[in-house]
């Protein structure tokens, strides 16, 4: 394989592995491995001991520090029950759009990474640049921590990190960060004619639910501070997706699961929006108890993604905005992981093609225009890092 493939070639290769989040990622990460080991660049890998899932790295150029680093997930949320007009793991081009599972989230900013390391192995680049694929993005960025640890005694240090999540090409310097929380309601069965004497797991979850709809609220009511003002909705949101429980209509529901989030703006602490929810269910729990002793409420911690805090002139917004031209101000309300690297002593910012607005969509779709839109900020990288 010495093929030197183009970023449309890439991209149809990449989202032709269907690595959903709860499924491997492993063959694609194989072939990522053996596409760069054509091209003579060494690969190194994150195995996770838990799961068949792997992390990729790689480095090209000098071997010293402040590389530039091109940040990336592998894994894409599921396809089921979304009506889709094409094959998802497919690229199909139509209507000046590919159409595919990942196109926009985010293997079409993979392909043009891997494009560029390739390229950048070709050329006489002055400064280095690394490529960083995760997985678990999709389940609360739990990947990428355990993978930037990893790299640190691998690879020399890089300085900038540029996360490709779909900004349409924008500088977004900064985004809330997010905490969740499984939740686990017991409480115990009795006929629903003497509910009294049971405890229905449904109905004591949903004092939990009315806490989060409370809270929102409040917030929404509070004047924002100068930070949260940046955002939309410019306040910490507590949200509830998914509840399964239950037996039937005329039981008192045994079990009651959920998972509670929240997107805390910058300058909010997530411990402490935790500890308010810890408090609140440990009420709950009491209510429950005294009525029968052995129910309970279990939370287990699920996912904790940092805020990216916006950085005053930081190498990362300064390359891109050289590069791109855009000079507005851009936040956002999702979660990536930028934020885990800025902790981990990076300069990070958010810049990939496509929109937010397709992601996790049936029939989600990049258009071509973004789509070469990165190509070029590829290429005037490969330029940059070759001056």
């Amino acid at each position: 394989m010495t093929q030197r493939l183009t970023p449309l070639e890439l991209m149809t290769k990449l989202i032709s592995f269907p690595t959903v989040s709860r499924d491997t990622n492993i063959p694609l990460i194989d072939w990522v491995a053996e596409y760069l080991s054509s091209h003579g660049i060494e690969s190194h890998r994150y195995i996770d001991p838990d799961q068949p899932k792997h992390a990729l790295f790689a480095h090209v150029g000098p071997w010293e520090e402040g590389a530039v680093v091109l940040s990336g997930h592998t894994d894409v949320v599921p396809i089921d029950g979304q009506p889709w007009d094409t094959d998802p793991f497919t690229v199909v081009e139509k209507d000046g759009k590919y159409f595919g599972r990942g196109t926009c989230d985010m293997k079409g900013f993979d392909a043009l990474a891997l494009w560029a390391l390739v390229e950048a192995k070709y050329a006489d680049i002055k400064r280095p640049l690394q490529i960083a694929f995760s997985f678990d993005e999709e389940v609360g960025c739990t990947g990428a921590p355990p993978m930037i640890e990893a790299m640190q005694p691998v690879l020399p240090k890089g300085d900038i990190v540029l996360v490709g999540e779909p900004s349409s090409m924008q500088a977004v310097t900064g985004h809330k960060g997010g905490n969740g929380f499984v939740t686990e309601v017991v409480g115990h069965e009795v006929h629903s004619s003497i509910m009294h004497t049971g405890v229905n797991a449904i109905m004591a979850g949903a004092k939990l639910i009315e806490w989060a709809n409370d809270m929102n609220t409040e917030n929404m009511a509070r004047k924002p501070d100068e930070i949260a003002a940046l955002f939309d909705p410019p306040f910490t949101t507590v949200h509830v997706g998914m509840i399964e429980g239950g037996t039937a209509q005329n039981i008192t529901a045994k079990r009651c699961t959920f998972d509670m989030g929240f997107r805390v703006v910058p300058g909010e602490d997530m411990v402490k929006w935790g500890a308010a929810y810890l408090k609140k269910a440990a009420e709950v729990e009491r209510q429950m108890q005294a009525v029968v002793p052995e129910t309970y409420i279990k939370i287990t911690p699920r996912f904790d993604v940092p805020a990216l805090r916006p950085e005053e002139g930081g190498p990362a917004e300064t390359l891109v905005r050289q590069i791109t031209g855009d000079n507005a101000t851009h936040q956002v309300s999702y979660g990536t992981e930028a934020g885990q690297f800025q902790d981990a002593g990076y300069s990070a910012v958010i810049c990939g093609p496509g929109s937010i607005d397709q992601a996790h969509q049936p029939n989600e779709y990049i258009e071509v225009s973004q789509f070469n839109a990165g190509h070029d900020f590829m290429k005037s990288l490969l330029a940059r890092l070759a001056a």
